[in-house]
């Protein structure tokens, strides 16, 4: 039986394959053709080099394959181009599974995100939240939201499709690193001076692996299944990372939500010139000041989903950051 995995470089796609890995079935990844694989080097893997907005390099990744895992994402805070978030996470999407559907696969795992199902108060919602982040015009959650949908319709047309809807994953080797991991370097590294009123929910990125793998196995198809664990204020968030990391200082001033949002433009007007990624953007302003919390007990009964403590979680990443000279 062989596996195919797009996004497989990626921080939570590095670990699906490593676990994925210690199976006796071939894996395959398709993997772009100037992107770092030295951590597929290390593993018995099969390289397709190709890119999911090439639908013909789908088409020959996917030869052989009996099943799907489907990661690859663009994901940042902010982009020069934002169309390019788009044909990446939402037409990238729509390539990949009607390849699947043309190839006959017998199941596939969709990577989607809770951000495709927006943020809904500190009363944790579950798979039936429905998207209401259009307002904050963040291309990532939106092209996030539309990916869903396509998937949702494939779904519907009969393709066995699981989808996955992981939380905000913490851990090692986030080499991006993504705004997950940058967010705790700017932390640690001060700068950081305030803070919204918003929470989200975190998880093992380790847990959040296994609990794919599981979909594929036991997941039902045509459901989604959050990947998440622990629900946290962003204050709570700064200042476990703080006292995990034994360093830093967790910012004492909460920002009204209209000044964050006047300081992303700041950030973004500054990363026209430096070409840098801004620390923050006026959309992800808007969306770090909503409740993004979750009721994860669906993939806990059906999936065993892992709930790793996430101070654990925290210390690993911090600890990797160190050794891999990121702070």
């Amino acid at each position: 039986m062989t596996t195919l995995i797009t996004g497989a470089t990626g921080f939570i796609g590095s670990h699906l394959l490593r676990h994925l890995s210690q199976e006796d079935d071939t894996i395959r990844c398709l993997v772009r053709e100037h992107s770092d694989t030295t951590q597929l080097d290390e593993l018995k893997v099969e390289k397709v080099y190709g890119d999911i907005t090439d639908i013909e390099s789908i088409r020959n990744a996917i030869e052989g394959c009996t099943r799907v895992y489907h990661l690859a994402a663009l994901y940042a805070i902010w982009l020069p181009d934002p169309g390019l978030m788009y044909q990446v996470n939402e037409e990238g999407t729509r390539n990949i599974l009607t390849v699947c559907r043309e190839s006959g696969i017998e199941k596939v795992v969709y990577c989607s995100s809770t951000a495709a199902l927006g943020a809904h108060g500190k009363i944790p919602a579950d798979e039936s939240a429905r998207f209401n982040l259009i307002s904050t015009r963040d291309n990532y959650y939106i092209s996030k939201f539309r990916a869903e949908q396509i998937a949702l319709n494939f779904a519907r047309e009969g393709l066995p499709i699981v989808i996955v809807n992981p939380s905000v994953p913490v851990g090692p080797g986030d080499w991006g690193p993504t705004p997950s991991g940058a967010l705790i370097l700017n932390l640690l590294k001060g700068r950081l001076p305030a803070y919204v009123d918003g929470g989200f929910n975190v998880i093992d990125v380790s847990d959040c692996a296994k609990g794919m793998i599981r979909a594929m196995q036991v997941g039902k198809t045509g459901e989604s299944y959050i990947l998440g664990n622990q629900n946290l204020r962003v204050k709570e968030y700064f200042d476990l990372v703080v006292n995990v990391a034994g360093e830093g200082k967790s910012p004492g001033i909460r920002l009204p939500r209209w000044v964050a949002v006047s300081s992303g433009y700041a950030y973004q007007a500054l990363s026209w010139l430096t070409r840098q990624a801004p620390l923050s953007s006026a959309s992800w302003a808007r969306v770090g000041s909503n409740y993004s919390w979750w009721d994860c007990t669906k993939a806990r009964k059906h999936l065993s989903l892992g709930q790793r403590n996430i101070t654990e979680s925290i210390y690993e990443a911090v600890g990797w950051f160190r050794q891999n000279r990121y702070l």
